[in-house]
């Protein structure tokens, strides 16, 4: 694959297998997706590396070509807070009931979550009573987890830091990690640490972005910094492999876009769901693993960037105003690879107060409150959050009545 500058990306090393990794979409120089910038600090050290994303032809794990440090991503002003949305609040109180009734049947069960984040999950998990431990190394939301009585290790979750979990708490019967392992470049050490503290009969439950959604519906905002990797049914079952490990079980889910649950056990342990066959069976009937089925995908992302790029400027050129609504780490990647700055998206809604008042990374749109949204209603709202679009235009139906319009740009650029 050639970068914008003709410059050859690749191949490099697979971190779970050690083959060649050949790239296939440069989405060129990227920020930090959730450094939210002070508007009168000096933006002059803002660190930028180039986002690319390739394939390993022998394990056909989908990564990025180039890690970002972990403590630069996730420290002590990381702004997101999975509590933030009413659907992902259901939803992860939904798993841990789940948990709690199918797999904390030991005599004194016990749950670990990687990336615990403000604690929403372990949250019921401590109401009911049951022992639990959250590992999340970034300060702000292990804070909130904490005040709300939830238990939290403020720190990395590896090889190390399990070994004195399990040696301080015994055992776990789950180890979950909802869109966080994705995070994770070291997977030999995490595999190393939910080998060492997953009892027999436990289950390693992680949730993240599917590629086979990612492909089908060109959503392409879905590749930043925080997410090195980009599973399938397929590359998961290799990397368990490798890590002593199996994959038993497999769930679509309909969060963030498209997300797949893999459910892991110890080889030998549980007998593999058919879900699992039928998963890699539909990857392997759709080439999802194929170089020419990736290019496909790297020239429909090429097509997008275009077309959102042509409307902005369009509807800049007859004057109407255009507003963006939800500063996602995802949309980083929108504004950047787009070229699209305050002048031609003047601000973004967002509920979330650690990013108001604050610039968006790389592009340094201004970030503001969602009551501000109606005073006066724009002519246009680019939905970067569109994988929450049903409950923020139910919220904003005022928008609509008043004659706007959303720009979405999955699975193509349209307004409705």
């Amino acid at each position: 694959m050639t970068g914008p500058a003709g410059t050859e990306l690749g191949p490099v090393q697979c971190r779970i297998c050690g083959g060649d990794v050949h790239g296939f979409l440069d989405l060129g120089r990227q920020p930090l997706s959730d450094a939210f910038l002070d508007p009168g600090g000096d933006a002059s050290g803002e660190f930028f590396y180039r986002l690319a994303v390739g394939l390993c032809g022998s394990c056909t794990m989908v990564q990025l070509m180039e890690e970002v440090p972990r403590e630069r991503m996730f420290n002590a002003d990381y702004p997101y807070f999975s509590q933030g949305s009413a659907v992902m609040r259901e939803h992860f109180r939904a798993t841990a009931r789940r948990f709690l009734e199918k797999e904390a049947s030991s005599e004194s069960p016990f749950i670990v979550e990687i990336g615990s984040n403000d604690g929403v999950m372990l949250g019921t998990v401590r109401d009911a009573g049951v022992r639990h431990l959250g590992f999340e190394p970034s300060g702000s939301v292990a804070a909130v987890a904490r005040e709300a009585g939830v238990a939290v290790r403020e720190e990395f979750f590896e090889a190390a830091t399990a070994k004195a979990v399990r040696e301080e708490y015994g055992p776990a019967d789950v180890v979950f990690a909802a869109n966080t392992l994705c995070h994770i470049p070291y997977m030999g050490s995490i595999l190393e640490g939910v080998d060492v503290l997953l009892g027999p009969d436990g289950v390693f439950v992680f949730e993240d972005p599917y590629l086979g959604d990612i492909v089908a519906k060109t959503s392409f905002d879905q590749i930043y910094d925080e997410h090195f990797y980009f599973f399938t049914a397929t590359s998961v079952q290799q990397m368990a492999r490798r890590g002593g490990l199996e994959l038993v079980d497999v769930e679509r889910l309909p969060v963030h876009g498209g997300e797949v649950r893999y459910t892991l056990a110890r080889q030998g342990a549980r007998t593999p769901s058919p879900a699992v066959a039928e998963l890699i069976e539909q990857e392997e009937a759709a080439r999802l693993h194929a170089p020419e089925t990736l290019r496909g995908f790297a020239e429909a992302v090429a097509a997008i960037r275009g077309d959102l790029s042509s409307l902005l400027r369009r509807l800049k050129e007859e004057g109407r105003t255009v507003v963006a609504y939800g500063a996602t780490a995802k949309s980083a990647t929108v504004t950047n690879y787009c070229g699209i700055g305050p002048d031609l998206v003047a601000r973004v809604h967002d509920s979330t107060p650690a990013k108001q008042g604050r610039l968006t990374p790389g592009a340094h749109i201004p970030v503001v409150a969602p009551e501000g949204f109606s005073e006066p209603y724009p002519d246009y709202a680019l939905l970067f959050a569109w994988n929450h679009a049903d409950e923020i235009m139910a919220k904003e139906q005022g928008f609509r009545e008043a004659g706007g319009k959303w720009v979405l740009y999955v699975p193509e650029v349209r307004v409705v």
